[in-house]
């Protein structure tokens, strides 16, 4: 376990933030932490949707169940938030 800076670039959120997670935390729950920060108070929620997240600028997402340590994302990159259907 160790602290992990990513900045978080929610879709929809006009402000950038940084973002503490672990480097033990699933996507899904780097996601959930992103989500915290912009949902539902720059962001209206979509309970409807999930939330996934990919590297900004990529296609594809990383596995909802990946472990941000598992990955090869570094401290302070940037990542993309995006609501996706369940």
């Amino acid at each position: 376990m160790a602290l992990f800076p990513v900045i978080s670039n929610f879709q929809h959120d006009f402000v950038l933030l940084l973002l503490p997670v672990d480097t033990e935390n699933t996507m899904d729950e780097v996601a959930a932490a992103a989500a915290h920060h912009s949902v539902g108070t720059r962001v209206a929620p979509q309970p409807d949707k999930i939330v996934r997240v990919r590297r900004q600028g990529a296609d594809a997402f990383f596995p909802r169940d990946a472990r941000l340590g598992e990955t090869d994302v570094r401290p302070m990159e940037t990542l993309e938030f995006i609501f996706c259907d369940a």
